[in-house]
């Protein structure tokens, strides 16, 4: 029996670069049949039918059937793995709560479409910026779906830190663990490397402070911004690339003896309110995810998680009438 893969903003840059490498067997295997899904707008609707045809004429072994519309209750029928691209951006003049509220009206209608049409046992993963809230509105609209279901992309920040810590350490990012990022998928993002290890060894305490705090931070904090001054848009390849990796370990399970960063409903693990969408270290099991619990957190870690907390906290309370 297929799986079925639902992908918003289908025709979108990121949208159209998850369709193919999901669609290749990327994602579960390409022994692995799957229905790919893919939902837009109505004006982008003749673009969706081009990728279909592409995507067609790729003869890939793992697709079975493709469904394009613009209707979230079809996009989301039987959906087993779920992928929120598509997101109103921010534009000329607009505050960030107007951007809250805009992106709320699109996550609200997707979230009680999941709840009436998906699996019961749907993984969701938003994408679509100011990712981690979009999430919560989502969520907060499947009332049926178990809350755990759903999930914000901090995948992309883990890659681009152990990238730039490869780069320094000069070794093979795969040679890391242990990296944290904790938080909002945005500039407040806590990129720690408290516990990280090289090769299995712990080599926290012999990292430049300096560096850490005043080039190696603030780098992954703004590498989005960097890269769109570069190519003269946003990250696409790259964010597909994580996206599914961070739905494969949710599904496959993470690698032993480490550990990834996922936003989560927060359970109020570390001091984290309840009730946001909160960026933890967590591994993957049989499907499920569980917290890394009681690593030591030293004050100036402890004072970036809650800036990042207090930033959630405000995003909530401008879309709270909506949840």
């Amino acid at each position: 029996m297929p799986k079925t893969v639902t992908i918003t903003g289908a025709a979108g840059q990121i949208g159209y670069q998850l369709a193919f490498r999901i669609a290749s067997g990327q994602l579960l295997g390409a022994g692995e049949k799957i229905n790919l899904n893919l939902l837009e707008i109505t004006p982008a609707l003749d673009a969706l039918k081009g990728v279909a045809m592409e995507l067609e004429d790729c003869a890939f072994e793992a697709l079975s059937e493709i469904s394009i519309s613009d209707d979230p209750s079809i996009a989301f029928m039987d959906s087993d793995y779920a992928f929120l691209v598509g997101a109103k951006p921010r534009g000329p003049g607009m505050e960030r709560s107007d951007l809250l509220q805009e992106n709320a009206k699109i996550f609200s209608a997707q979230g009680k479409a999941i709840n009436e049409n998906a699996s019961r046992d749907i993984k969701v993963l938003v994408v679509g910026n100011p990712a981690n809230t979009n999430a919560l509105i989502a969520m907060s609209n499947a009332p049926d779906i178990d809350k755990s279901a759903f999930t914000a992309m901090m995948r992309l920040d883990h890659n681009r830190a152990l990238a730039q810590l490869a780069s320094h350490l000069k070794c093979h990012s795969s040679e890391l663990s242990n990296m944290t990022i904790w938080g909002n998928h945005s500039t407040t993002q806590y990129p720690d490397v408290s516990n990280l290890k090289l090769n299995g060894k712990n080599i926290a305490s012999s990292l430049d402070i300096t560096w850490v705090k005043d080039d190696f931070i603030p780098r992954v904090q703004n590498r989005g911004a960097e890269i769109i001054k570069a190519r003269g848009l946003s990250s696409a390849a790259s964010a597909a690339s994580a996206a599914i990796d961070h739905m494969r370990d949710w599904t496959v399970d993470t690698k032993t003896d480490d550990w990834v960063s996922m936003a989560i409903p927060s359970d109020g693990s570390y001091g984290v309110s309840e009730g946001i969408i909160y960026s933890f270290p967590v591994t993957c099991e049989n499907g499920s995810y569980s917290i890394i619990q009681n690593l030591e957190i030293d004050e100036f870690s402890m004072a970036s998680m809650k800036l990042t907390e207090k930033e959630l906290l405000e995003e909530r309370a401008a879309i709270e009438e909506l949840l």
